[in-house]
Parts: C-alpha cells; structure tokens; sequence
C-alpha cells in the first residue's frame, strides 16, 4: 500500500441496488409536458391548451418488460422477483419568479 505503480485490489461499494428509475417532466408552460406525459405513461392526465392547467404534479409508476429478466428469474430462481419500473413525474410549467410564487 502506498507504492507506487501498485494495484489497488478494493472494490468499490455501490449500496442497495434499486430496481426502478425516476423521471421528471420539466419545461416552460403550455409545452406539451402533460400530453408526453401521457403518451409515457397511457394515463389520462388533464392537458388542457392553457398555461398552468397542471398544479398538482402528477405521477404514474410504469412496469418495463424485459424478456433477459424473465429468463434470468427461471434460470436463477430467486426467492422474490420484483421487475423495473420507470415513475414518470409532471410538474407544472416554470417562469420566471416561480420560486417566490408568481405565475399561478
């Protein structure tokens, strides 16, 4: 340890392994942010043609087929299998001073 030119043998700790992803939808009002987001998530949010129809964010949580899982669920067999999903969030649109309240 110490030298130099030798090999460090550590491993690096990545810690609990999530098995889903987190997606947000950001952008300016009026933009489609509402209408990709149900075409991500065939939900039907309301997406209305004016700016600040979104308030509430909304969020849907979509499962992600992959057939290399199915397969190495039967070939492993684990005790639990729990697949990928993807949490799409919508948020209303930004301006400018929207972090002191204006806009709404």
């Amino acid at each position: 340890k110490g030298k130099k030119g030798a090999e460090d043998d550590s491993k690096a700790v990545l810690g609990r392994v999530k098995n889903h992803l987190k997606m947000g939808i950001v952008g300016l009002p009026n933009v489609g942010k509402s209408s990709l987001f149900n075409l991500l998530t065939k939900t039907e949010a309301k997406a209305e043609n004016y700016p600040f129809c979104t308030i509430e964010p909304n969020t849907a949580r979509v499962p992600l087929p992959d057939e290399r899982w199915e397969k190495l669920c039967a070939m492993f067999k684990p005790k639990s299998k729990i697949p990928s999903a993807l949490e799409v969030v919508d948020i209303a649109g930004l301006v400018p001073g929207a972090h002191e309240g204006e806009g709404l």
